[in-house]
């Protein structure tokens, strides 16, 4: 796990460059009085670099999977059905009337 969070640390680094350098830029752009039309290019590729890194670090980083069997002793949505004290009954849809023999209206 060591070596892909550091390059998932350094992938964020790399995008938190990427947005310091173009609000620079754009100060450079204000000073100067021109438009802003977009970051310059080697902006964009380090956006892209850090981007592909980001991404490759959070898809190879290892994790603990949980089991989704319904008959595993592991699943806790098996052992939640068992406790009652978080079930609402009193809520506000008891304010609107039901009505079942409603039409569309045309």
């Amino acid at each position: 796990m060591g070596f892909v969070f550091t390059v998932g640390i350094f992938g964020i680094l790399i995008l938190f460059h990427a947005a310091y350098s173009t609000i620079q830029y754009r100060g450079l752009l204000k000073i100067t009085e021109e438009e802003f039309s977009g970051p310059p290019f080697d902006v964009l590729i380090e956006l892209f670099l850090g981007l592909v890194i980001c991404i490759w670090a959070a898809l190879t980083l290892p994790a603990k999977f949980l089991s989704i069997h319904p008959h595993s002793e592991d699943n806790r949505v098996v052992s939640l059905s068992a406790n009652v004290d978080f079930m609402i009954f009193n809520h506000r849809g008891k304010v609107f009337p039901v009505a079942t023999d409603l039409k569309l209206r045309q």
